[in-house]
């Protein structure tokens, strides 16, 4: 498992620790639990001479998922894990659903503001809201580490393809002049472009080979619009055909070999966009940010073995990686949830208003959101409780536990275990 993080009195950050010595030091009334996510002690000491070694922190930017780790770069070991769900397409439909709101209130006859054109600027660097939410959640969580774990470099990945590499090896210097890792830059690039699977009779979880689209022995290049990823029985099968030729019975599949080939991978450049916005952000921390691509992601990481995820991914990111040790780690897991809704009402599928909103926040301290542990020892539901609840004037909240929804249970029995802050958390 993950190490557990530990801060002084002076709330400095020490090095990680086993579990088992964070138990002792609950047992023996040296320490309090200072944050349950990620999980943090707080000493009743200062610790200011406590030698401390320095970790990195490491980043593999996903459109939907991005993995963290801290790395020890002279044990390899895995100290921390996490994967950091997005909620970028939450945020696109929910401005989505705002414009036509707005534009079907326009086109109504009534008593509305008129439609306003050319009046926005955008600023330096703007990035779309669904973008801008990814960029920001990987940067509250780098600050919420920092203030934890002794963190001294951080490495990301900047790109997921090089696309220089791809077309000159030679161009990112001696590391590549053996073509190995431009041959890994193009495999992932295909593996990406044709979903994991061979262009022509569609079979996944097998073997699969670059293919050109159109023969070098009839003219092709070897250009990137003009590979594909093929079976091994397929390639056989199609040898130095053309491929009208090879799927003259099957013109839908031709269709969309075609259409695919000359479609760019829209996504991967959405995500480059995004990771050249975090790195700006992360050279904002003033410590020295190393840079890789998702090729040599995926070289470290087969080249020891590791299994494929988002956080090992990110342990595996740049030329720093050492031999790493990953034994027992399991990462934690969050999601990105925001902070609740601003609208004043809720809304029927139609845009017509259909219920108030209660415009309060907080009731006896508590806020829908927070993680709970209720203890009820009397009434019709005796019982101890754990999971968020959703407040009312009244005091009696319900609770979302891992076996179903409890309700009406009173504040009076309920004691936080983690403030609501934008995320949820599971293993």
């Amino acid at each position: 498992m993950c190490k557990v993080f530990v801060i002084d009195s002076e709330k400095r950050p020490l090095e990680p620790i086993h579990s088992a010595q964070a138990r002792q030091l609950l047992r023996n009334k040296k320490a309090a639990v200072f944050r349950r996510y990620p999980f943090t002690l707080i000493l009743f000491e200062s610790r200011i001479d406590a030698p401390t070694q320095p970790l990195r922190l490491k980043i593999d930017p996903g459109a939907s998922t991005t993995g963290i780790a801290l790395v020890n770069d002279a044990t390899g070991e895995v100290v921390f894990a996490a994967q950091l769900k997005h909620r970028g397409f939450a945020i696109r439909d929910s401005l989505t659903s705002r414009r036509q709101l707005r534009r079907s209130r326009r086109a109504r006859i009534t008593r509305y503001r008129q439609a306003r054109f050319l009046n926005r600027t955008r600023t330096l660097g703007w990035l779309a809201p669904s973008l801008q939410s990814r960029v920001d959640n990987i940067k509250t969580w780098v600050d919420k580490l920092r203030r934890f774990a002794p963190i001294q470099a951080i490495s990301q990945e900047l790109v997921r393809f090089d696309m220089q590499l791809m077309r000159n090896p030679d161009s990112q210097g001696n590391e590549y002049q053996q073509g190995t890792l431009y041959g890994f830059e193009t495999r992932e690039y295909l593996l990406e472009k044709w979903n994991r699977e061979c262009a022509y009779c569609g079979v996944k979880n097998v073997p699969l080979q670059i293919e050109h689209i159109q023969p070098k022995a009839k003219g092709g290049s070897n250009s990137i619009t003009n590979l594909s990823l093929s079976c091994e029985k397929c390639n056989i099968k199609k040898g130095t055909k053309d491929i009208k030729d090879f799927l003259k019975k099957d013109p839908t599949r031709l269709q969309k070999i075609l259409s695919q080939a000359r479609r760019p991978l829209g996504d991967a450049a959405a995500i480059n966009t995004t990771r050249f916005a975090l790195l700006e952000v992360l050279k904002t921390t003033g410590l020295p940010v190393e840079t890789g691509s998702g090729g040599l992601t995926k070289f470290n990481r087969s080249q020891q073995n590791i299994p494929k995820s988002h956080w090992a991914d990110a342990a595996a990111v740049g030329k720093s990686t050492p031999l790493l040790n990953i034994k027992g780690v399991k990462p934690l897991l969050i999601k990105a949830n925001g902070h609740g809704s601003r609208q004043s009402c809720r809304t029927d599928k139609y845009g017509f208003p259909s219920r108030y909103v209660p415009r309060f926040k907080f009731v006896d301290g508590f806020k829908t959101g927070d993680i709970v542990k209720a203890v009820v020892e009397k009434g019709n539901k005796i019982g101890k409780y754990i999971g968020r609840i959703a407040v009312r004037t009244s005091g009696s909240f319900n609770i979302s536990t891992a076996s179903g929804l409890v309700q009406g249970i009173s504040h009076k029995t309920c004691k936080h275990i983690h403030k609501k802050d934008g995320y949820e958390y599971g293993k």
